[in-house]
């Protein structure tokens, strides 16, 4: 059987976003790897229908689930001029139109989603924090270490506009 599976809900038969947050960055360049430290936070306490990966920086190995999610949160590090910690939230669609505020990973995001026909392209809504440093070192600096609960409120927060009532148990991909 071929096509797509969707979990249906209620009686209404309407099918449920199947929602992906993908954390990118690399945990060895420290402040760039925020976006997989925020993903291992919330698997903690994941959420039903949800997928959680820890992308880091191996972009294409998770081109499946980009393709499979109809609505993508990304967590980045995202420079744009701002005191370290700042929370940006924009729309992936504005990042591509070339605004001021680019993620890091921004070429390489975006190279991913040329590999997706069109009409699997998923909505895809970036979570950045500006760095301090980006140099080596497995630790977040003290403003990211600070902000990194903020992030995590903001993630949970936004998929559960996506998708209420959830926040406990999803599969977790390690890519």
């Amino acid at each position: 059987m071929t096509g797509t599976l969707r979990t249906m809900t209620g009686d209404n038969r309407k099918p449920r976003p199947r929602i992906l947050i993908a954390g990118l960055g690399n945990v060895l360049l420290q402040d760039d790897g925020v976006g997989v430290h925020a993903v291992r936070e919330l698997c903690r306490h994941r959420r039903s229908g949800v997928v959680i990966a820890e992308v880091g920086t191996a972009l294409f190995n998770a081109l499946h689930l980009f393709e499979w999610a109809d609505k993508v949160l990304v967590i980045d590090a995202m420079q744009a001029g701002h005191p370290p910690g700042t929370i940006y939230l924009l729309a992936g669609d504005s990042v591509e139109q070339g605004r001021a505020q680019t993620s890091l990973h921004e070429f390489n995001l975006h190279s991913v989603f040329n590999f997706i026909p069109r009409s699997r392209n998923p909505e895809t809504t970036i979570l950045g924090i500006e760095p301090e440093t980006m140099g080596y070192g497995l630790q977040l600096t003290p403003p990211l270490r600070a902000g990194l609960h903020r992030v995590v409120q903001e993630a949970r927060d936004l998929v559960n506009r996506w998708k209420p009532h959830s926040f406990p148990s999803s599969a977790v991909h390690r890519v």
